[in-house]
């Protein structure tokens, strides 16, 4: 048996003839690859339980056991191993026979060297994403607090904070942007605390009318208004024994958060069109996505009610800080919605991987739930490819901005403060936008005005 080290991936030939094997090996070692010649399927079976290889070629026509059986073989032994069969002309019908079979790919003979490098690495790259995601499958690495989906460093922050608090009674506050999975950070609390056989009540105040809300908050008896034709249990004490999730909690008008200020406060309810009180026992999460400190100062929130509601803050980090996070994410979607479609896409390419890195993901998790979604019903093969990704993160290119002139050495500190007055100017001074690009609210943003004595460091409307 001939033999070469490994550098693009290690293939083992197959074909009774020594001096077309020998001839193979050589071709490939010269482009990279690790090679290895067996002249039957007996010993390339043998082989391949011996060392691992990347990658099998094997004629199709050969004394013994020939390249049909072997492909056989493989798929039952080592169904991970990608196959390419070589074929004479005429033998069209027997390869993609040995397609069926389990052979990966074929190639007529003579072949032709970078034919062969061409399909082999499509191959070995195949073969090591469907490794990545089985080993992302069959193990919890990458799973955080409660099952949610990340190790990054951004990420573990979070998880540290949600391990000491879930135990705990106390009201959390789930802040980030939208898209950012605030409502699952609100399940997996709950299915990590001690009410975790309770019943979990979400709802998105944002929904539901502001007429219609506080009834569907406290609940309402027969006859309290027009449409109430029946008697209705408040989410509060439907939560009983559990936890109640407020999402969009910075929508709520200011007459509710007063009353909501009360129930929380007395732990009873009083439903609409009723004289009695009725107790509930929850642990409140609430979430927003917005600024509530500045609302606060500009009157729009009630302040008692936000310190009540934000015991602890939970402030989730946007998903372009989140490094490979993303790449987990999009594995664990490319699961999800493959078995949900009944489709066998196992893999995404090497480019996919770099666009989905590449991508500044403005809509967070929900958007890059959305692309897999979309990549994973529109591929034609078993992995998804650039082409299945929208034409917004397929072509996207990362840009660069230079803050300064690279002669000139300054601080932090001034680099910000530059980078500030750019983007103040850039904007024609509105603060509340610059706040929104440098990813700060804006009573941060104020903060640093002031510090670094720049106009309109003080809170105002604009």
């Amino acid at each position: 048996m001939s033999g070469a080290t490994l550098n693009r991936g290690r293939v083992l030939l197959v074909d009774d003839e020594a001096a077309m094997g020998d001839y193979l090996v050589e071709g490939l070692v010269g482009v990279g690859f690790g090679a290895a010649a067996v002249r039957s399927g007996e010993e390339a079976l043998t082989q391949i339980v011996r060392q691992e290889y990347d990658a099998l070629v094997t004629d199709l026509r050969m004394k013994g056991m020939d390249g049909l059986e072997l492909c056989r073989r493989v798929r039952e032994t080592t169904a991970e191993l990608p196959v390419i069969v070589l074929t004479a002309f005429g033998d069209y019908a027997t390869a993609v026979e040995a397609v069926r079979a389990g052979a990966y790919d074929f190639l007529a003979k003579p072949v032709k060297l970078d034919a062969l490098g061409l399909a082999l690495t499509r191959a070995v790259e195949r073969r090591r994403l469907r490794q990545e995601v089985r080993a992302l499958k069959e193990s919890r690495s990458g799973l955080g607090f409660g099952g949610l989906v990340g190790d990054s460093s951004a990420m573990g922050k979070v998880h540290d904070l949600l391990a000491r608090i879930a135990p705990a009674e106390t009201s959390v506050l789930v802040t980030g942007e939208s898209g950012t999975g605030k409502e699952l950070v609100a399940r997996a609390l709950h299915m990590e605390s001690p009410r975790h056989a309770g019943p979990f009540v979400a709802i998105n105040c944002a929904a539901v009318p502001e007429n219609l809300l506080e009834g569907e908050l406290f609940g309402y008896e027969r006859g309290a208004f027009t449409d109430a034709k029946v008697s209705k249990t408040g989410l509060f004490v439907q939560a009983s024994g559990g936890t109640l999730f407020l999402d969009e909690v910075g929508e709520l008008p200011l007459a509710l958060q007063a009353k909501l200020l009360r129930a929380l406060q007395e732990r009873t309810v009083r439903p609409l069109g009723s004289t009695r009180e009725i107790p509930f026992e929850v642990r409140l999460v609430t979430a927003t996505n917005r600024d509530l400190e500045t609302a606060v100062e500009e009157k729009r929130f009630r302040e008692d009610f936000y310190f009540r509601i934000n015991v602890v803050e939970v402030r989730l980090p946007p998903l372009r800080v989140r490094g490979n996070d993303i790449l987990k994410l999009a594995a664990h979607f490319l699961r999800e919605f493959a078995e949900r479609a009944k489709k066998p896409v196992m893999a995404m390419t090497t480019e996919v991987g770099e666009k989905l890195l590449g991508y500044p993901w403005p809509g967070n998790v929900r958007e890059l739930q959305n692309v897999i979604e979309r990549a994973v019903a529109l591929t034609q093969h078993d992995h998804v490819t650039v082409q299945d990704l929208p034409e917004k993160v397929a072509a996207h290119r990362r840009s660069h901005v230079v803050l300064t002139d690279e002669t000139e050495l300054v601080t932090l500190e001034e680099m910000e403060k530059r980078y500030i007055l750019q983007i103040l100017a850039a904007v024609g001074g509105s603060k509340s936008v610059t706040a929104r690009i440098l990813g700060l609210d804006r009573t941060t943003l104020w903060r640093k005005l002031e510090r670094y004595q720049i106009d309109g460091g003080k809170p105002g409307k604009s």
